[in-house]
């Protein structure tokens, strides 16, 4: 199982646990972790309280610039549109994520899909629960 990985699962736990959506994030620069994060939105009341931007937010400020050329990210949700160009913006490497969203389209050699069958059933159910409870 891939430790970043399991580090934004743990991540999205602390979402779910706060009735955010389950979506957990690791930002990593020379194979070291230089942020985490998870959603917020409503926490915060803050529509851009996505795990990405949280994690990029917190990424920048580490190594003091908005490029984050080198660094690569691991998400348990494939990311929303917006974050797609906010990550292309911010010039990450690699995203790894474990729970397809959407068809990918565009940046096919940014967007790696991590095969952990295990973390990614555990996931799934989370993801389904917390949509489930909502409704």
């Amino acid at each position: 199982m891939n430790e970043y990985m399991q580090l934004a699962f743990k991540e999205s736990l602390k979402a779910f646990k706060k009735k955010e959506i389950p979506v957990g994030v690791i930002i990593t620069k020379n194979n070291k972790v230089i942020a985490r994060a998870h959603n917020d939105r409503q926490k915060k009341y803050n529509v851009l309280g996505h795990a990405e931007i949280n994690a990029i937010r917190k990424a920048e400020k580490k190594i003091k610039d908005w490029r984050l050329d080198g660094c690569e990210m691991y998400v348990t949700l494939y990311p929303c549109e917006m974050c797609e160009k906010i990550i292309e913006e911010c010039r990450l490497s690699k995203v790894y994520y474990l729970l397809d969203k959407k068809q990918i389209t565009n940046y096919k050699h940014m967007f790696i899909k991590i095969e952990d069958i295990t973390l990614l059933e555990i996931y799934q159910k989370i993801i389904d629960k917390f949509f489930k409870e909502l409704r």
